[in-house]
């Protein structure tokens, strides 16, 4: 099997390819190495990836229709992963030209390339940032998400309406995953787990937005990781839907609402350290509590969480420490 993850040297891309090359599959990893947070974890999560002969690297910025064509053209893609994407709701605020090339030009790419190449399986992911405006909550997968509040929100929520119609027009089976707030080692540096530890350990202040009265949805990378690949077997893809069989949406989320101080007092625990805290303002585009409801993908690959907060913030940090000699 032939599979092609985009932005395989980001935090989940990463993980996947190397789950992916265990199974003895056939990856393609594509990524831009763009500095939108350290460049150096992303060329060491690629320099781990590239010991692995069934990992095969190509520097290509998705919103390249021309490169990203020639390179997949020849390659026999039975599935795409589209991983690449700008990420985070702040920095969307103050860039968006970067948010609309990557996440919607880029993903149209994806969506023109596999009708023209006739991939016949699209994984993508979403966001729970989709969730804009809507108060509802656990968060369900058939709720409005017409209400945007962020830049980075509407991008994934343009996807999913993209992905709709090209799964219901060219035959290719979508499937959208609506990630909540992924967490683990090799983390994406601008989040808050990863923020808090190293201004923790560093004796530094951190702030804490909204005074502190923000709730989440933390969600370990390996129970998302080997989601994805249940996912990627799965035959038939929707077993619902009279309107369109070939396209779904899954929340992907830990299915807990962790309190963000319950968080800082778990890592001062965990390492020790008295945190400095600073008490902030409610962030425009940022949400109050996100909680994803997941008994729709339960039902299609028995979905349920492995890994609490506790343990999975363990682990977590004693990564973070091996890492940066903490």
């Amino acid at each position: 099997m032939n599979i092609c993850v985009t932005g395989c040297c980001g935090f989940i891309g990463f993980h996947l390819s190397k789950l992916l090359i265990k199974k003895k599959i056939n990856i393609f990893g594509l990524d831009t190495i763009n500095n939108y947070y350290d460049i150096n974890i992303k060329k060491n999560r690629l320099r781990i990836l590239n010991k692995y002969k069934n990992f095969h690297f190509k520097k290509i910025d998705i919103s390249n229709y021309r490169k990203l064509d020639n390179f997949i053209k020849n390659k026999k893609i039975d599935i795409l992963v589209n991983l690449a994407a700008y990420a985070g709701v702040q920095y969307s605020l103050k860039n968006p030209y970067k948010y609309f090339n990557a996440n919607e030009l880029g993903f149209l790419n994806i969506c023109e390339i596999s009708k023209k190449r006739k991939i016949k399986k699209v994984i993508f992911a979403s966001s729970s940032s989709v969730i804009g405006d809507n108060k509802k909550i656990p968060f369900a997968e058939n709720d409005r998400t017409d209400k945007p509040i962020s830049l980075y929100g509407a991008t994934k929520k343009n996807n999913e309406i993209l992905a709709y119609y090209y799964s219901k027009f060219f035959n290719i089976n979508f499937v959208g995953l609506r990630f909540f707030t992924v967490y683990g080692p090799y983390g994406r540096p601008d989040l808050s787990i990863y923020k808090f530890c190293d201004r923790i350990l560093k004796k530094k202040e951190i702030i804490l937005n909204n005074f502190g009265n923000h709730y989440r949805d933390f969600t370990y990378i390996d129970d998302v990781v080997h989601s994805i690949w249940k996912i990627i077997k799965l035959k038939k893809i929707n077993k619902e839907s009279k309107l369109n069989k070939n396209f779904n949406i899954f929340n992907l989320g830990g299915g807990k609402s962790i309190k963000i101080t319950y968080l800082v007092k778990l890592i001062e625990k965990y390492t020790n350290t008295k945190a400095k805290i600073k008490f902030g303002p409610f962030l425009k585009g940022d949400i109050h509590t996100s909680k994803a409801n997941t008994t729709k993908i339960k039902k299609y690959i028995n979905y349920v969480p492995k890994t609490r907060i506790e343990k999975g913030l363990k682990e977590f940090i004693f990564w973070f420490r091996s890492y940066y000699k903490i």
